[in-house]
């Protein structure tokens, strides 16, 4: 195997592959990062055995076809520190040694043999379902805040993606909790009869988030009986998926809070942030008292000190007090896109809906705090 290719086109694929790869590995092989030069073409393939990371290159001269398997972190790594749009010249010499030469820089990395990468097959019988790039990293962002890393509730660590009707529409509906918060956010989609409701892991998510930021291209799903696979331009990423069956979440969204809160997004995230440096740990919460034309935001650590702050807000019912952990309400607000964010609340310990006037797709829950 021989070839010639850019140092930026090479680690734009290395960087996601090298991410998949766990760090700590039983097995060698999955340390490694696979490398095949076949038809004009470079395919990087990575995986952790619960994802599988493929990646097409055809911007590159291929002198001789071939394939090797080397060590995904210290090839990123070498890539990383050489200077940008440098040519890099890739030689294996034999089944155990890879050389890459760069200008005034020769490496030579040590190889594990192909037949020990896991070979995985792509058999999936349902057509796929094109996806809005856009929409869908917008759904993944705002749910994805919500997901848990309890391991007692595997079935709680990822987002669940099933359909829902509405007003004679189909959407795909991602919903994600910890039991101390909630988000959901939905996309209308046609082909909907083709699609099976999955739990997509923590993991995924977040390498999928990654990839679709990076892309303009549009996303394909296909969708199978204990994996997935999204297709975004010449990149797959092939996913395990989450065999539990996720809670009931609509018995815990709200549907009667009568009492509105509004208030300026950007002023909330403020004065949280500033009222919550006195907390060293940020555990203690943030406790806001409602009133008619104004919130005020308290803070109380014991063992640093305490933060005190007021903001306009408009609130429609009597003086109410009730705390939060601020980093879900962070959370939460900084995916508000409207300027101001509309809270639902019933009383200090009832969970509280949070709603984004710019998006009646997608809407939040969260769980008082007792201090």
């Amino acid at each position: 195997m021989q070839f010639q290719i850019k140092r930026d086109t090479l680690l734009k694929s290395l960087n996601f592959a090298h991410n998949i790869i766990e760090r700590k590995n039983t097995l060698p092989i999955l340390s490694n990062v696979l490398i095949e030069a076949k038809d004009n073409k470079l395919s990087i393939v990575a995986t952790d055995l619960d994802i599988v990371f493929y990646d097409e290159i055809s911007d590159l001269k291929i002198i001789q076809d071939g394939s090797t398997t080397t060590s995904a972190t210290v090839l990123h790594d070498l890539l990383r520190k050489l200077p940008s749009n440098l040519d890099v010249v890739f030689n294996l010499k034999d089944q155990n040694k890879l050389s890459i030469s760069a200008e005034n820089s020769k490496f030579n990395l040590l190889c594990l043999p192909v037949n020990n990468f896991p070979n995985f097959s792509d058999n999936f019988e349902t057509q796929p379902i094109k996806l809005d790039k856009k929409k869908f990293l917008s759904l993944l962002n705002k749910t994805r805040i919500s997901m848990s890393s309890d391991e007692t509730r595997h079935y709680l660590n990822g987002i669940f993606l099933h359909i829902t009707e509405s007003n004679g529409k189909s959407y795909m509906t991602g919903v994600a909790t910890d039991s101390h918060r909630l988000s959901s956010c939905s996309m209308e989609i046609e082909n909907s009869a083709k699609f099976k409701s999955f739990i997509l892991p923590k993991k995924t998510v977040f390498q999928l988030c990654s990839l679709l930021e990076s892309s303009s291209e549009n996303i394909s799903l296909l969708t199978g009986d204990t994996k997935i696979q999204f297709k975004i331009a010449n990149s797959k990423i092939t996913s395990k998926i989450i065999d539990g069956k996720f809670p009931d979440y609509q018995k815990v969204v709200p549907k009667s809070n009568s009492k509105t809160l509004q208030v300026n997004s950007k002023d909330l995230i403020n004065s949280v942030e500033r009222v919550t440096t006195v907390s060293i740990d940020r555990k203690e919460g943030v406790k806001l008292t409602l009133e008619k034309d104004n919130i005020q935001l308290f803070v109380n650590s014991s063992s640093s000190g305490e933060g005190k702050e007021t903001i306009k807000a408009n609130y429609n019912s009597d003086q109410l007090t009730i705390s939060f952990n601020s980093r879900y309400l962070l959370d939460i607000v900084s995916e508000i896109e409207d300027a101001s964010i509309t809270m639902k609340l019933n009383d200090a310990v009832s969970p509280v809906l949070i709603l984004d006037k710019t998006d009646n797709q997608s809407y939040f829950v969260i769980m008082p705090m007792k201090i």
